[in-house]
């Protein structure tokens, strides 16, 4: 089966790692076009995997753009549909990974004759989409799509709320290799070392800074905890939001938690960082399409403490693989935290049981085959 995958960014966000690993079975057969050069196409190489980047300008759509940005944008993204017409010509199916990559693969389904895939990885709702945005993707996908895959139950239901066909989506879950999870002891010892972290209580957090992945919520939580209770943050800010992290560095100052928060930065090494916390917070103030870090998490042994809306709520069942807090609601999730720490004994068999868990049921192989047989259906 020959596959051309299309992808909007330039940055490795959980689409792209999820496209990473549908892509790695096709490396001999597919191609990963991208609309934007940067530190994706460079992780695709190092995993063997063919890319080429078509677009020579970056295409300026966003989430909340209006109707007349939208409008705006078509004449960037005419040179860039000319090229992917072109390439679909040489490939069974084309499959778009991202919102701005189904803009652009209808157009080329069109054209070129060949079938669409849409790979949902978001909730398309107000929260995060503009009703221009809503209305695009909706249309496209009901009117172009041979087949639409949701990573949630949660992506589903919104698609479905916003209009889309019941008779083209399928939900599969993002995909994990679990070895790539499993740490040695005495590595997790020397980097808690090396971050001066020794007899602390360490809460991780990893997502870009943005305010809805709600950092600011655990740092007012971190101000209820005991003074060992020492978060990270892991990740950076992406599309803009500067801002929001001054806010976070301000913050942490006003609360008095300068030894107690350390900002990170976007790192390589994610599986080892998640295996030195204690736990993992995942505090996203708006419904999370599936949550790739929980599943991390989960996998490195880690408990993980979740907001109760969206994908997580298909990933963590409450007080068996991890637990769950309201959105926006610092206080609930300092008395998790505290537990926590206090209960170590409770935490850590609910930790082995979700990491159990996790390895069966996200599972890369099973993920992939479950893919695979969606792909020949439409091409049958």
């Amino acid at each position: 089966m020959k596959i051309l995958f299309l992808d909007q960014s330039g940055e490795p966000g959980g689409a792209e790692l999820c496209l990473i690993d549908i892509a790695k079975p096709y490396r001999h057969t597919c191609l990963v076009g991208l609309f934007a050069d940067g530190p994706f196409k460079h992780l695709l190489e190092e995993h063997e995997i063919p890319v080429q980047v078509l677009a020579t300008k970056s295409i300026q759509v966003r989430k909340e753009s209006s109707l007349v940005q939208s409008l705006g944008s078509v004449s960037s993204l005419l040179p860039v549909i000319a090229r992917v017409v072109q390439k679909a010509r040489e490939y069974d199916l084309i499959y778009a990974n991202t919102q701005k990559a189904l803009v652009v693969g209808a157009l080329a389904s069109l054209l070129s004759r060949r079938p669409l895939i849409y790979h949902l990885h978001d909730i398309l709702s107000a929260d995060h989409f503009s009703r221009t945005n809503l209305t695009v993707a909706v249309t496209l996908a009901n009117r172009f799509a041979s087949l639409v895959i949701a990573n949630s139950k949660a992506s589903q239901a919104a698609f479905l709320e916003a209009g889309g066909r019941s008779d083209i989506i399928d939900v599969v879950y993002n995909g994990f290799e679990p070895e790539l999870y499993r740490r040695n002891r005495s590595d997790i010892s020397q980097l808690k070392k090396q971050l001066e972290l020794d007899g602390r209580f360490i809460v991780g957090h990893f997502s870009r800074l943005s305010p809805w992945k709600g950092q600011h919520i655990l740092l007012e939580a971190l101000a209820h905890c005991p003074e060992d209770v020492t978060a990270i943050l892991v990740g950076d800010a992406l599309f803009g939001e500067q801002d929001y992290v001054k806010h976070l560095h301000k913050r942490v100052a006003e609360l008095g938690l300068e030894q107690r928060v350390q900002f990170l930065g976007f790192r390589s090494d994610i599986p080892q960082l998640m295996a030195v916390c204690d736990l993992v917070a995942h505090t996203s103030t708006a419904p999370e399409p599936f949550g790739r870090v929980i599943v991390e998490a989960m996998l490195s042994g880690t408990p993980v403490v979740v907001t109760s809306s969206g994908g997580a709520l298909e990933l963590v069942e409450h007080g068996i693989t991890g637990f769950l807090v309201p959105p926006g609601e610092p206080q609930q999730l300092a008395e998790v935290i505290i537990t926590c720490r206090n209960k170590s004994d409770y935490t850590a068999a609910i930790a082995q049981g979700a990491c159990d868990t996790a390895s069966q049921r996200f599972q890369q192989t099973n993920i992939n085959q479950r893919i695979a047989q969606l792909l020949y259906r439409v091409l049958t």
